[in-house]
């Protein structure tokens, strides 16, 4: 009985949109942080055990993770100051 008077207020199509996107962002972000964090404390020990060669792909590693959260951070930033 409401789906029938929520069709004439709620444009599900957008809504769906958004929730995907919604949904996509935050896995992405939270990956990409994780990412970040696993690459800086892994560069650090193997820096520390003298694997020069595993420190730089693990920094490699958290230097693209932190780029995707600073991508997505500019990138809500300009969505929302467009609008």
């Amino acid at each position: 009985m409401i789906l029938p008077l929520a069709e004439k207020v709620v444009d599900w199509a957008t809504l769906g949109k958004v929730v995907v996107a919604a949904f996509t962002a935050g896995v992405v972000v939270s990956t990409a942080f994780a990412l970040a964090i696993l690459g800086a404390t892994r560069s650090v020990e193997m820096r520390r055990s003298q694997r020069g060669l595993e420190a730089t792909g693990f920094a490699v590693l958290g230097v693209l993770g932190a780029a995707v959260c600073v991508a997505a951070i500019v990138g809500g930033i300009i969505v929302m100051a467009s609008k």
